[in-house]
C-alpha cells in the first residue's frame, strides 16, 4: 500500500496493490428493478435482435450490450494487463479543499486523469479495441467530443496495431488543435465533424451552415463510414450499456479502497454527458443501494447549456443526429438539438445513457445543472488548493461537491463526499484563458430552443 502524509490514518493518496485490482466488471443492470428498455430498430420500430446490431458493433460488445443477467463479467487477462499500465488510479483525500471550504465534510475524489489520454476513457477503449482485434477486424471508426475518447482510442489502436478514423466535434477541434496532434501522433486520422466526407455530414452542413457540430453529428458520420468500409466497425465512447460496464472498473476500485479504509460514502457525484463516467463510478454502489445495503445520495452534474436530465424528456430517441443509429429510451433533448459551443465539449450530447436515465427516472439519482462560469470558478478554486487542473467536464462534479460541502458547513453534518475527477484540463487552456480574462459567457437554452429539439423526437 502506497501513501504519503497520512492524516488520521487515511493517506492523501490511496492506491490499491496490484493484487487488489478488479478482475471483473460490474453489470449494474443485473441488479436493477426496472431495466432500461431495449434498443429499437430504426427501420422496423421493433426491439433490436442480436443480429440487428452485429453489423455496427463487435460481436463481444453486442453480447455485453444485451447482457442483463450476469452481475460480474470477467475482464480478459489481456485487458487486465493493459490496465496495469495506468491503473489503479488514486483515490485522493482532499484535505486542502476541506480546509479552504471550512467544512466538516470529508471529501475524496477518484482521479482518472493520470494516463496520457487524460481521462477515464481509456478503460473502455482498451477493451473495445481488444475485442475488435480478437474478432479479426481491420479498421475502426469513432467519434469524440472534447477529444479524450479520440485520444484514448488512438492509444489503444496503436497498441493493438488497428487503423482508426476519429470524427471530432468541429468546435472542439478548433478550440483544441493540440488534441489533433496527440491523436495523429498515435497514428489515427482525425476529421472535424460535420464534414463533407460523408453523406450525413453534407446533409447536416446543408441544414445547419456554419454549425460547430455535436456528438450526435460525429456519431452519424462515424457510423456511416464504418458501414461503408469493409471489415470495419464503429466504437462508441459513452451512452451504451457495454461502455458503462467497462467504466465500472472505476467504481470497483473505489469500493475496494473504501472497504479497506472503512470509508463510507454519504454522497457520490459525477459529471454527466453521455453517462459512462458517472455510470461506471457509481455502478457497484448503486447495486448495493438497490439491495438495501446503503443509502448513498447519487448526484449527476450536467451543463445548463445541454440539460438532458434536468430539462429533457424521458422518451424514445435516435442516438445520433443523422437518425441512423438504433433508438434508445433515455432522457433527451431530441436528436435534432445541437448544443451551443460551450467549453465542456465532452458533455455536448443530446441524450443520456439508458442506464443513467432509468436510474434517474426511478429516483436513485438526482441531477443538477450548472453554467460554465460557475463551473470554471469551482475548477480554478480546486486547482489552486489541490494542485490538479481539472477538465471542464470534471469541474461540473467539483462544483456539485463544493455545494454539498458548503451545505454540510451550514448544517454541521460530517458527511463523506466522494466525486469522480474524470480527467485533466491541460488541453482546455483556451477555456481557462477565456474564464481568466472575463470573456467567457454563459448560455442557457430557452424553452423555445428546447422545443425545436423535442420536435425532432420520433413519433413511434
Amino acid at each position: 500500500m502506497k501513501g504519503i502524509n497520512k492524516v488520521n490514518n487515511i493517506p492523501y493518496k490511496i492506491y490499491l496493490d496490484e493484487g487488489e485490482m478488479p478482475k471483473n466488471w460490474y453489470n449494474v443492470r443485473s441488479q436493477m428493478k426496472n431495466l432500461p428498455e431495449p434498443m429499437i430498430h430504426p427501420g422496423t420500430g421493433k426491439p433490436c435482435a442480436r443480429e440487428d446490431i452485429m453489423p455496427v458493433f463487435c460481436e463481444e460488445l453486442v453480447d455485453q450490450e444485451l447482457n442483463v443477467t450476469d452481475e460480474l463479467i470477467e475482464i480478459p487477462p489481456e485487458v487486465q494487463s493493459f490496465y496495469k499500465m495506468f491503473r489503479p488510479s488514486p483515490l485522493i483525500r482532499a484535505y486542502a479543499l476541506e480546509k479552504k471550504l471550512d467544512t466538516p465534510a470529508k471529501i475524496y475524489y477518484k482521479y482518472e486523469g493520470t494516463n496520457t489520454s487524460g481521462s477515464h476513457k481509456l478503460n473502455s477503449a482498451a477493451a473495445q479495441v481488444y475485442y475488435a482485434k480478437k474478432q479479426g477486424l481491420t479498421s475502426l471508426t469513432t467519434e469524440t467530443g472534447a477529444g479524450q475518447w479520440g485520444t484514448a482510442m488512438a492509444m489503444a489502436c496503436a497498441f493493438y496495431d488497428m487503423p482508426l478514423t476519429v470524427y471530432m466535434v468541429k468546435v472542439s477541434s478548433e478550440q483544441k488543435p493540440q488534441r489533433k496532434g496527440v491523436i495523429e501522433t498515435y497514428g489515427a486520422k482525425l476529421v472535424a465533424s460535420p464534414s463533407d466526407t460523408t453523406e450525413v455530414g453534407r446533409k447536416i452542413l446543408a441544414e445547419n451552415p456554419g454549425t460547430g457540430g455535436s456528438l450526435g453529428c460525429a456519431i452519424s458520420e462515424a457510423i456511416e463510414a464504418s458501414m461503408k468500409t469493409e471489415n470495419c466497425r464503429y466504437v462508441l465512447g459513452s451512452v451504451l450499456n457495454h461502455v458503462v460496464l467497462h467504466q465500472s472498473v472505476i467504481g470497483m476500485e473505489v469500493k475496494v479502497a473504501c472497504e479497506k479504509y472503512g470509508i463510507q460514502p454519504d454522497i457520490m457525484i459525477g459529471c454527466t454527458g453521455g453517462g459512462s463516467n458517472l455510470g461506471g463510478f457509481i455502478s457497484p454502489f448503486i447495486g448495493d443501494r438497490i439491495a438495501g445495503r446503503n443509502n448513498i445520495q447519487f448526484i449527476a452534474a450536467e451543463p445548463a447549456s445541454c440539460p438532458s436530465l434536468t430539462r429533457g424528456k424521458f422518451a424514445l430517441d435516435f442516438g445520433d443526429t443523422g437518425r441512423t443509429a438504433p433508438l434508445l429510451k433515455m432522457y433527451t433533448l431530441g436528436s435534432g438539438f445541437i448544443p451551443s459551443a460551450n467549453h465542456a465539449g465532452g458533455l455536448r450530447y443530446h441524450g443520456m445513457s439508458p442506464i443513467i436515465s432509468q436510474l434517474y427516472h426511478d429516483k436513485y439519482i438526482e441531477a443538477v445543472a450548472y453554467t460554465q462560469t460557475d463551473v470554471f470558478k469551482a475548477a480554478v478554486d480546486f486547482a489552486r488548493c489541490e494542485g490538479t487542473l481539472p477538465a471542464p467536464e470534471s469541474a461540473h462534479a467539483i462544483k456539485a461537491a463544493f455545494d454539498q460541502a458548503l451545505k454540510c458547513k451550514e448544517t454541521g453534518e460530517e458527511k463523506t463526499i466522494v466525486f469522480a475527477l474524470s480527467g485533466t484540463g491541460y488541453f482546455d487552456l483556451y477555456a481557462y484563458m477565456a474564464y481568466n480574462d472575463g470573456t467567457m459567457t454563459d448560455y442557457i437554452p430557452t424553452d423555445e430552443d428546447l422545443k425545436k429539439g423535442f420536435e425532432s423526437l420520433p413519433s413511434f
